[in-house]
C-alpha cells in the first residue's frame, strides 16, 4: 500500500442472487483513501453506495476482488477477526439513529468503549467525545429528550470514543435537516484533524460535496468519476 493509505479496494465485485439468476450490485470497483481524508461515496439510491460501505467496513464480502485495511486483506480473516476489528478499529454511524433507548448519552457512548474492552479513562473520553460534538452539557439526558439532530451527535461521539482507525456513516445526514446536515458534515472533518480519524460516508446530497477531501460517484454498481480537494476530477471507465 501507499505511504499514509488506510484502505484500499482492489477490482470488487458484488453480485447478489435473486429471483430467476444474479444481480450485480458492485462492477470492478478499485479506489484508496489515505488516512485522515473524510471519503465520501456520492450516488443515487441503488448506485451501489451502501454495498459498499458494507463491504469496506467488514459488514459483507466481496464476490471477488481484494479489500485492504492497513495492508491486510481483510477476506483473509476469519469471522473472528472480522468482528474484532470492526468492534475495536472501526465505529459505524447508521442513517436511523441506533441509540440505545433507555440509556442516557454518556451511557450510549461509554457502551462503545466497553465493547472495545476499555476499561481505564473511559469517563474522561466519554466526556471529551460529548464536548467534542456540542452536547458536553446533556450528558444525563435520554435519547427521548433529544432532537433528532442530538441523538445523531451522540451516535457520532460514539462511533469515535474507543478511537477507531475509520468510522463508517451511511446517510448520517438523510434524516436531518440541510444546517444540521452541513453541521454534522462540519463535525466529521474537525474530527478527521483532530482525532486523525478517516471518515467514508455516503450520501445523495449534493449540498455536501465540496466537503469531501475525496469524492466517489458511482452509478448502476459502476464507479464513474473521483473528485478530491485539489479541484482535479479523473474520469474512469467503469
Amino acid at each position: 500500500m501507499k505511504e499514509n493509505e488506510v484502505i484500499r479496494v482492489s477490482h470488487v465485485n458484488r453480485i447478489f442472487p435473486v429471483a430467476g439468476g444474479t444481480f450485480q450490485a458492485l462492477t470492478d470497483i478499485s479506489l484508496e483513501i489515505p488516512s485522515g481524508a473524510l471519503a465520501i461515496l456520492k450516488g443515487r439510491s441503488g448506485s451501489g453506495k451502501t454495498t459498499l460501505l458494507n463491504i469496506l467496513g467488514a459488514l459483507d464480502k466481496p464476490s471477488s476482488g481484494k479489500v485492504y485495511i492497513d495492508g491486510k486483506d481483510i477476506g483473509e480473516l476469519s469471522e473472528r477477526a472480522r468482528e474484532d476489528l470492526r468492534r475495536t478499529q472501526m465505529g459505524f454511524v447508521f442513517q436511523a439513529v441506533s441509540l440505545i433507548p433507555t440509556m442516557n448519552a454518556f451511557q450510549n457512548v461509554e457502551f462503545s468503549m466497553r465493547m472495545a474492552g476499555i476499561r481505564e479513562g473511559r469517563k474522561e473520553r466519554v466526556e471529551e467525545c460529548l464536548k467534542m460534538v456540542g452536547l458536553g452539557g446533556r450528558l444525563r439526558h435520554m435519547p427521548s429528550e433529544m432532537s433528532g439532530g442530538e441523538q445523531q451527535r451522540v451516535a457520532i461521539a460514539r462511533a469515535l470514543a474507543h478511537k477507531p482507525r475509520i468510522i463508517f456513516a451511511d446517510e448520517p445526514t438523510a434524516e436531518l435537516d440541510s444546517a444540521m446536515g452541513a453541521e454534522v458534515v462540519r463535525l466529521f472533518k474537525e474530527m478527521c484533524g483532530r482525532e486523525q480519524v478517516t471518515i467514508v460516508m455516503t450520501t445523495h446530497d449534493v449540498g455536501l460535496m465540496d466537503a469531501g477531501d475525496i469524492i466517489i460517484e458511482l452509478e448502476n454498481g459502476h464507479r464513474i468519476m473521483e473528485a478530491q480537494e485539489e479541484g482535479q476530477v479523473e474520469r474512469e471507465d467503469g
